[in-house]
């Protein structure tokens, strides 16, 4: 997959600041229970012995797996007894676990060097954020895509049909570097902002950076670029994305108006 870098790095550095989040939160939930509960703050202190008490255990000439089986059964009769102090006192007894958004990955993004379903989908919804096409691909789908609207026609539900058809195996086998170029024509009201923003979601969830503009917009960014002369349109005068990007969406082409430089 090709996520946009701009939006992994955003990504990545928000699912950096989770797991720490999470963790410092913990810690303070820990230090209140110890300034509550004396007993407790004595408990976490014989628990911290664990890993030095194991590797003096596996040095001692002891017989290493019984020494092992105490320690495990002095730990959990502690964890025990602190569980019960916290209920007593009135709080959970997991109040001091680190209390992670997502308990697959432990808010990191990664299961054994995997990217988890939850940085995926934060990913996407970063991705739809990032596109420019928002709104609509929220709202606009394959799934919601009907074709009653041509039903008193059956010449042109046919070949609706068939369009719908090619645009779904379109997305399905989309790639940056060998899928072609698709223009949809027709009047306003068919449904081609509607599949445009169907095929974006459905491109953005398999990973790839989409972007979407009018071509007025465009033009004028271009514009704005060469010659420093802003439009009344959404002007950036940035044109990098049209160049970046895996998919570029150019809706209302053919309204810009048509000068020497458009």
């Amino acid at each position: 997959m090709s996520y946009n870098n701009s939006v992994y790095k955003k990504i990545y550095d928000e699912y950096s600041q989770k797991y720490l989040i999470a963790r410092q939160k913990a810690t303070e939930r820990e230090r209140e229970l110890h300034a509550a509960i004396p007993d407790v703050a004595r408990i976490d202190i014989e628990l911290s012995k664990t890993g030095l008490e194991i590797f003096s255990a596996s040095l001692s000439g002891e017989d290493y797996r019984q020494k092992l089986a105490e320690i495990r059964e002095r730990n959990e009769s502690l964890q025990a007894l602190r569980a019960e102090l916290l209920v007593a006192n009135g709080y959970p007894a997991d109040y001091s676990d680190v209390k992670y958004e997502c308990t697959k990955c432990g808010d990191t993004g990664f299961v054994e060097n995997t990217m988890c379903s939850c940085m995926r989908e934060a990913l996407t919804l970063a991705g739809i954020e990032n596109s420019g096409f928002a709104t609509l691909i929220k709202e606009q789908s394959f799934d919601n895509f009907s074709l009653d609207y041509y039903a008193n026609n059956p010449k042109f539900y046919e070949k609706m049909e068939i369009v719908l058809k090619d645009l779904k195996s379109y997305v399905e086998s989309f790639s940056p570097s060998t899928s072609k170029s698709i223009l949809l024509m027709g009047s306003t009201g068919l449904g081609k902002t509607h599949l445009s923003s169907a095929i974006a979601g459905k491109v953005i969830e398999k990973g790839n950076d989409v972007y979407y503009t009018s071509a007025p917009n465009m033009f004028a960014d271009f514009e704005e670029k060469r010659f420093g002369n802003s439009a009344s349109y959404d002007v950036t005068g940035d044109v990098s994305q049209y160049f970046t990007c895996d998919l570029l969406i150019i809706d209302d082409l053919g309204t810009e108006v048509v000068n020497q430089f458009t």
